[in-house]
Parts: structure tokens; C-alpha cells; sequence
């Protein structure tokens, strides 16, 4: 990726009117969306409404693999010193696993202080639950390592499988880290590459607000506020209990570096939005890299944690996992022990991995866990299928916000962070609004 110049707050001052903000945009964009699924349901509904969201979101996952191999690539190939790249991975791996099971474990209590699921009725939808039930029933540990090989190179591009990409990435960058001079033009290329990806990017980004649109009408036109009916209070529970991490656990680690996690929210409330009205993470992964760079974190560490936490660091999910699993046994009358608690964090620490930020892959790996924790309750999930995909979106929100933090958190580790820069975008000195701003300065 080009490296991205900034002279100062005084080449920036130049304000954009309201309209052409795109957090703006899509914010109404949203709130159009949910006006029209009240009001014109059938409308909503339509096949080319519902293409609206998914055009977009195929839209960002066509430069995904490509961004993350480039950055990757470019990042471990800029490094002199070989062990720094093992040594990031590892601070990575630590963090996540330290403020996953800090997700789990808050998840469990507020689960256990607010035992909602007693009482509550639904009607499940057995036939849709057992789609996601069999997807869980054939994810082994075994196949999860496996798949991370991809069959060929190409097939990982091709299926923007983003484990298998990251694979690649590393072993193509040791190798070209290994060249020494002879590979610095094919660095640049690379290099150069990235860059003109990134323009891609700041083109498809334009269709973010139409995106959000049409897959917010689409979610309240089919499911409707009636919906929610007394599943309400999970949802409740849920939007609570993750933005209690987010300003609690991830709170005190922003404080520990020197700033407010509110200001590193407002930093990244473009990338939050499009989650929102996507309900993928992963449609915001490409503009977070880039905003993380101006930020001040070190370029080979966010081409590492980034990518790797997509797989590795669902904060939103762990949440879910043991809310949901916590309220589906009180909603069947199963009195789970302490032990099975305890199961519970150690299956959903290993379920979660590898579930993307993609709708419904959070649903998926609960299947996996009630099946090891207590196969009586994989039933209870159809309780809670209806209202899943209101969570998704919280899920996404705490996925992107969690990944953003961790790349932060191993720069600062790895004494790379650029607290000048960290602060003038905080601050606001600079204008964060969009990438296209840092692609042409670049």
C-alpha cells in the first residue's frame, strides 16, 4: 500500500457539505431503508430490493482477497528482520484469546444476572434451524485446520476464502522478504498494486449508502417490528451487553494507551454504519485497513492482525454464543451446572474461530456449541432463529470495533504507534471521512 502523506490539519480544513458525508448518507440511507420495510413490506421484499444490500456486499468481497494478500505481502516483505513478523503473530494471538474470553465471560454473567429466556414462548422453525444444525455438525476441528490449506491458489482467490489468502500471503511474503533487492520491483508492483485496489474501493464505497438501503428494507419488511414479539428482551440483553464491552473491556485498553475508545467509535463511524446496514463486517474491512494506517498503527501490523482477527478475534460473537446458549436452556427449563458453563467458554473460545463476519455464520457456530455443550438444546435454537438476524448486526459492530482495537493495542505492544498521528485524527485535526482523501495524497 502507498504510504500515505500528511502535511497537517491546515490541508484538510476544507469542509464537505452535510449531504456528501458518507456516514451521512448512509445513516439516512438506513433510516430510509426501515421506513420503507414498515410501511411497504411487499415492496421491501422484492428480489431487487434484497439485491441492493447483496450487490454491495459482493461489491467489497470482489477486492477483499486481493487487498488482504497485498497488504500482507507488502508488510512482511518491507520488514528487514524475519522473527518481527512471528513475534506480531504471537501478540496477536495473545490479545485475542485474553479479550475473547473476556467477551464470553461477561456474556455468561449478564446471562446469568438476567435469566430472560424463563417463560418466554416462541414457535420454532425446525426445517430452517437444521440447515445451520448439519453445517455445524460437519465442521470438525480437524477440517477447520485443513481448510486453512488451500487445493490451489487461485481456488482461495476465486472463493475469497480469507484464512486460506492469509496463508498464502505470509509464505509469498517470507519469500519475497527472502530475495533481499532482487525482489524490490515486485515489491513495488505489489506496492502499487494495493494502491490502485484501494482506488477501486473508494469507487465502489460511493454505492455504500444504495447498499445499506436495500438490505435495511429488506430486513424489517420481511421480519417487521411484530417480529421481535417477547423475544425483545434478548435483543435487549444482547445491544446492552455488547456495548458494555466496548466501553468497559475495550474501554480500560483504549485508556491504557492514552485515548477514549467514544473518540476511536467516532474515528470509524463510517466503517460501523456500513456494518450496520450491511450486518457484515466484512464490508468494511478494506476502508478500516487503510483508516488504521492513517491512524498511526505500523503497516505490517495491521496487514497481519487485521486479516487474522476476522478469524480469530469475534468479541461480538463469543457474546452471543453465551447469551444465546444461556437463554435457549432457560427457555427449555435445562439447568445447565457450573461445569457445562465452563464447557460452554472453552467450545465457544474454539467454535468462533474461523466464523467470518458474514450474516448467519454466528448462528452457525452456536449449532456447533450446543451440539458439544448439551445436545438437548440444539432443538431451542429455532427460539432464536427468527430474531438472528437483528443480532447479526450487533455481532458485526463489536467484530469490526474488537479487530480495529487489537491492531492499535499490538502497534502500541510493538512501540510502532504514532501517537501524533493517533491524536490529530482522534482529535479530528485531520478529516477521516473517507479514503478516497488518502488514496490521491498518497
Amino acid at each position: 500500500m502507498a504510504t500515505i502523506a500528511m502535511s497537517g490539519p491546515a490541508e484538510v480544513s476544507t469542509s464537505k457539505p452535510w449531504y456528501r458525508i458518507l456516514y451521512v448518507q448512509v445513516l439516512i440511507a438506513i433510516v430510509l431503508g426501515a421506513v420503507v420495510g414498515w410501511l411497504w413490506p411487499s415492496l421491501a421484499t422484492n428480489d431487487w430490493i434484497k439485491a441492493l444490500g447483496d450487490g454491495f456486499i459482493k461489491l467489497i468481497k470482489m477486492v477483499i482477497a486481493p487487498i488482504i494478500f497485498c497488504t500482507v505481502v507488502s508488510g512482511i516483505s518491507h520488514i528487514q528482520d524475519a522473527s518481527k513478523v512471528g513475534r506480531v503473530g504471537v501478540k496477536a494471538l495473545v490479545y485475542f484469546e485474553i479479550v475473547s474470553t473476556f467477551a464470553l465471560i461477561l456474556g455468561l454473567i449478564v446471562g446469568n444476572l438476567f435469566q430472560i429466556g424463563h417463560g418466554l414462548a416462541a414457535k420454532p422453525d425446525a426445517a430452517a434451524v437444521a440447515n445451520y444444525v448439519k453445517q455445524a455438525q460437519t465442521q470438525k476441528s480437524v477440517d477447520f485446520v485443513l481448510n486453512v490449506i488451500p487445493d490451489s491458489v487461485f481456488g482461495a482467490f476465486a472463493r475469497g476464502d480469507i484464512l486460506q489468502v492469509l496463508l498464502f500471503a505470509i509464505l509469498f511474503g517470507f519469500a519475497l522478504m527472502a530475495m533481499g533487492e532482487r525482489g524490490a520491483r515486485l515489491r513495488d508492483v505489489i506496492d502499487d498494486s494495493a494502491h490502485a485496489v484501494f482506488g477501486v474501493i473508494s469507487i465502489v464505497m460511493k454505492a455504500a449508502p444504495v447498499g445499506a438501503f436495500g438490505a435495511m428494507a429488506f430486513t424489517i419488511g420481511k421480519f417487521g417490528p411484530a417480529a421481535l414479539g417477547n423475544l425483545i428482551g434478548l435483543i435487549g440483553l444482547f445491544y446492552g451487553t455488547a456495548a458494555l464491552f466496548v466501553v468497559l473491556v475495550l474501554g480500560l485498553i483504549a485508556r491504557a494507551m492514552g485515548f477514549s475508545i467514544f473518540k476511536f467509535i467516532a474515528y470509524i463511524k463510517d466503517e460501523l454504519l456500513i456494518v450496520l446496514g450491511t450486518s457484515s463486517s466484512e464490508s468494511a474491512l478494506p476502508q478500516l485497513m487503510e483508516k488504521l494506517e492513517r491512524l498511526g498503527c505500523s503497516k505490517p501490523v495491521v496487514g497481519l492482525v487485521v486479516p487474522t482477527g476476522y478469524s480469530f478475534n469475534l468479541d461480538g460473537t463469543n457474546i452471543y454464543m453465551t447469551l444465546a446458549t444461556l437463554f435457549i436452556a432457560q427457555a427449555l427449563g435445562v439447568d445447565l451446572t457450573f461445569g457445562q458453563q465452563l464447557t460452554i467458554l472453552v467450545v465457544a473460545m474454539l467454535t468462533s474461530k474461523g466464523a467470518s463476519g458474514v450474516t448467519g455464520a454466528g448462528f452457525i457456530t452456536l449449532a456447533a456449541t450446543l451440539t458439544v455443550v448439551n445436545p438437548a438444546l440444539v432443538p431451542g435454537m429455532a427460539i432464536v432463529f427468527s430474531i438472528d438476524k437483528f443480532m447479526s448486526e450487533v455481532r458485526a459492530l463489536t467484530n469490526i470495533t474488537g479487530n480495529g482495537m487489537a491492531a492499535v493495542f499490538v502497534s502500541w505492544w510493538e512501540g510502532e504507534l504514532d501517537y501524533e498521528k493517533l491524536h490529530a485524527n482522534l482529535n479530528k485535526e485531520i478529516d477521516p471521512s473517507d479514503v478516497e482523501t488518502a488514496i490521491t495524497t498518497g
